[in-house]
């Protein structure tokens, strides 16, 4: 998401020539480590984490574990996998192996769980499910897993058939991104063994299973599940609880009318050390999906009470009990930040642990009672901190070759909408910036909708700013981070208010001084390039528009792709709620609007926003002779992962904006 072009010169040298400079550049994008998953050794005196990267050699993404000392020693890497990658650490109950899951082992190996001794050393297969394993967990007496694995696509001992076998579909949603198809195969929770290597079914049926949490005495595993005659037409998400045995029977758990741990917030049910409470995250009702902030909430094993002990208008997320449990510890989303907060169960008071411009994703608690935040902000990639009583102190860093890069700074912006409304976003000025000139504005859009810019490190900001561009990303109505009016201000209403917000920041860096009238674009992917869509077919100021993995022919998306439950929600039905369809379907049905030269690009496999969106607005624009172009990326989902078309996507977008952004044609 990131930078510009002082002269037509200076577009049109390969970045390599700017290497003296020290510019953040294409190469330093790709080469960004991504850390995630830190998991306290069980004394406290270790983390293990996952680092991905880019294997350019193979082109192909890569990740591996990690591992370092409480006091940010012996860092170092524990697997190595030259096939595959290896993620998801977890130390046994007793500190002497750590597993992981691995799709080690060639192009057709299955994840599995493997577990390697926590010194480091060769590391063993311990399960084979057919389909594969999608998550697990320890039990305390460090003998069993908890497991979530695939139904296998054929019974054992049947051979793969010559050609493909028909492909039978009978269920509401019927895609899903990552997955492709959803057929009558299900994923579900398993007790796994290591003496015998045997595996045990817990759950089966027409429904699916997510993150599995054991309690701390042993005798329950709660997992996450949507249960009912359809369970695909509701977001009625509810914990169960069932012993770890076969033919045990499984107990709801919760009972809230609405999402009590949405798999999509990635938070697994936390359980008190005594094993009578879980903390998770409840959601909003039906209709409000994302829309609604996830709300921190306590439920009473035994009774089923359940209390909200912070009832605020934000979102929480990743909430675990603190080894007392006498509060909690969860990530609050506030207004462009996210921080590390701790909230006491008595009184409700909620203390930061982190503050300032920073952006927290995730978060360790030891038993006794270290804490580590995985966090960065707008210099600096996610890199692992110790949380101490005078502050963070740095652990894992694999992004110390920043150090040594021209980096642009990140400035906070805020001003009022056309309406008044008072909205926040950001703006980079060039690298080179000098007072008195104006140039060359990219306005960012972001996805969604319910997301929002913070201060979190952007990669793509970084690379315009180094070409010469100035940067300006607005966090309109419809995001996230400002509470729940502010998100449903755009609720079956997109491109309008959201429209106008991002608007009014274009006027206010042209105010500013900043931003060239003549020389702005736009862009942005996703819910980004729905808003890019919407913007540039109600206002043909902007010169160059870059739309990726957007939509904007609604009603032809209908069927396409994995929200149906949602639009029916928000929408309605196409059928009885035309109006609806239509309103939001703007930029396609105005298309001879839109005059803006416009790049469009999505991925071939994607189910979340099918290629089909891009592929109508292309056709449009090429129907009424706007300068347009539509790339593919062959193969990949929602997200663009393998590193040559990171690069590719990268270098358009530069030549896109540097094509119709220049001060000379």
């Amino acid at each position: 998401m990131r930078r510009i072009c002082l002269a037509l010169i200076v577009c049109a040298l390969p970045l390599s020539a700017l290497s003296d400079d020290r510019r953040f550049d294409i190469d330093d994008l790709l080469r960004i480590a991504d850390l995630t998953e830190p998991a306290f050794s069980p004394d406290g005196e270790f983390l293990v984490y996952t680092v991905s990267t880019n294997d350019l050699d193979k082109d192909e993404p890569r990740s591996e574990i990690w591992r370092v000392r409480w006091d940010g020693n012996d860092r170092r890497r524990l697997t190595q996998t030259p096939a595959g990658s290896a993620w998801h650490a977890e130390w046994s109950p007793d500190g002497q192996r750590i597993a992981f899951l691995s799709d080690r082992g060639g192009e057709d190996a299955t994840t599995q769980v493997w577990v390697m001794p926590a010194a480091g050393g060769e590391a063993e297969k311990f399960t084979d499910f057919p389909g594969g394993v999608l998550d697990y967990t320890w039990a305390p007496d460090g003998r069993r897993l908890a497991i979530i694995a695939r139904d296998p696509e054929r019974p054992a001992g049947a051979a793969k058939p010559p050609k493909p076998a028909p492909i039978v579909i009978d269920r509401y949603q019927f895609e899903e991104d990552f997955i492709g198809w959803l057929t009558e195969r299900r994923q579900h929770l398993y007790l796994f063994e290591f003496e015998g290597r045997k595996m045990t079914p817990l759950t089966a049926g027409a429904h699916d299973e997510y993150l599995p949490s054991w309690s701390p005495d042993g005798k329950q595993v709660a997992y996450v599940t949507r249960r009912g005659a359809d369970p695909d037409r509701h977001r009625n998400w509810d914990i169960y609880l069932v012993e770890p045995r076969a033919g045990a029977g499984e107990r709801p758990l919760t009972r809230f009318t609405g999402a009590d741990l949405d798999p999509y917030w990635e938070s697994r049910p936390d359980w008190s050390a005594d094993s009578r409470r879980i903390v998770y995250l409840q959601g909003g009702e039906d209709r409000l999906g994302e829309y609604a902030p996830s709300q921190l909430a306590i439920i009473d094993v035994q009774s089923g009470a359940t209390t909200l002990p912070a009832a605020i208008d934000r979102s929480f997320t990743r909430p675990r009990f603190t080894p007392d449990g006498k509060s909690v510890l969860a990530l609050i989303e506030h207004s462009r930040v996210t921080w590390l907060s701790r909230i006491d169960l008595v009184n409700g008071r909620i203390t930061a642990l982190t503050s300032g411009a920073r952006f927290d994703f995730d978060f360790a608690v030891a038993p006794n009672g270290r804490v580590a935040v995985l966090g960065g902000d707008d210099q600096h990639p996610h890199e692992i901190s110790a949380v101490e009583r005078r502050g963070l102190r740095a652990l894992a860093d694999h992004n110390e070759f920043l150090q040594q890069r021209r980096l642009a700074p990140v400035e906070p912006i805020e001003f009022d909408s056309a309406d008044g409304t008072r909205i926040d976003g950001f703006l980079v000025k060039p690298l080179d910036y000098q007072p008195g000139r104006r140039y060359p504005t990219i306005l960012r859009l972001h996805g969604g909708p319910v997301y929002q810019f913070s201060h979190e490190f952007m990669a793509d900001w970084q690379v315009f700013a180094a070409q010469g561009y100035a940067v300006l990303a607005a966090n309109p109505r419809g995001g996230s981070g400002r509470g729940l009016e502010f998100a449903t201000a755009i609720y079956a209403d997109w491109g309008n208010k959201d429209v106008a917000d991002v608007l009014a920041a274009v006027d206010h860096a042209v105010a500013l001084g900043i931003a060239d009238p003549e020389r702005l674009g736009v862009g942005g992917r996703s819910y980004g390039g729905m808003l890019t869509n919407y913007v540039i077919a109600r206002d043909a100021r902007f010169k160059a528009a870059i739309s990726g993995a957007g939509e904007s022919n609604i009603i032809g998306m209908y069927g396409t792709d994995q929200y149906i439950d949602e639009y029916e929600h928000e929408l309605g039905k196409p059928w009885v709620d035309r109006a609806a369809w239509d309103r939001v379907s703007f930029p396609f049905l105005h298309a001879d609007r839109i005059t803006t030269p416009t790049l469009f690009y999505c991925e071939e496999r994607d189910v979340n926003v099918p290629c089909i969106g891009s592929q109508q607005m292309y056709q449009a624009l090429r129907s009424l002779g706007v300068p347009t172009q539509l790339v593919v990326y062959p193969g990949e989902w929602h997200p663009v992962t393998v590193p040559s078309y990171l690069r590719d996507r990268m270098q358009r977008q530069l030549d896109w904006y540097g094509r119709y952004l220049s001060s000379r044609p």
